[in-house]
């Protein structure tokens, strides 16, 4: 991902010094009790469960469309609720990058680049497609834990609150999908 010198590029001022009037770019400093560096460090977590989100997103639509064999019918309503749910989330995510004052990442390159998600393989049989969600979801979820403990850390709540709801879905979706293979 970037680095914290990339993000500090613009003119960074306080709101009470702000000049609205004025033509170069500027980010205003939020003022929310956690210090530049710490909210940076923050971001770069959230971003990374971001780009898995929105791969996982694209994993789960490609699924959707592509299932086929006897678990079509399943896995092709599973997987619609699951893209959907997947979709609000990475808007959440995306604010919540902006709020604590950095820029979420967004094109497919950045999103990419930062994800730990495998690409989407149409051709992979209905088992071995749920087989791959739940490695997704597991990693997902390896991931939020390290970004929740960065959140905890920093006594970002917000961040922590979201990303703990986050954790409870995607280690109930990888659950419900291994009780599948459960005999």
């Amino acid at each position: 991902m970037s680095n914290y010198k990339s993000q500090t590029i613009m003119n960074i001022v306080e709101l009470d010094k702000l000049d609205v009037q004025a033509k170069e770019r500027k980010r205003v400093i939020p003022n929310i009790g956690i210090d530049e560096k710490h909210r940076f460090d923050i971001s770069e977590q959230l971003s990374k469960v971001l780009s898995d989100s929105y791969c996982l997103m694209m994993m789960t639509q490609n699924y959707h469309w592509n299932a086929r064999g006897r678990l079509f019918r399943d896995l092709h309503m599973m997987t619609e609720a699951q893209y959907k749910n997947l979709f609000e989330a990475i808007d959440d995510l995306a604010e919540r990058i902006r709020a604590i004052g950095f820029t979420a990442p967004g094109t497919l390159k950045e999103l990419n680049d930062n994800t730990s998600i495998n690409l989407p393989n149409s051709d992979l049989t209905d088992e071995e497609m749920m087989v791959d969600l739940v490695d997704s979801h597991e990693t997902i979820v390896m991931n939020i834990r390290k970004a929740i403990g960065m959140a905890q850390k920093h006594h970002d709540y917000v961040t922590t609150d979201m990303l703990t709801s986050r954790l409870e879905y995607h280690e109930k979706v990888a659950w419900m999908m291994r009780s599948y293979f459960e005999k």
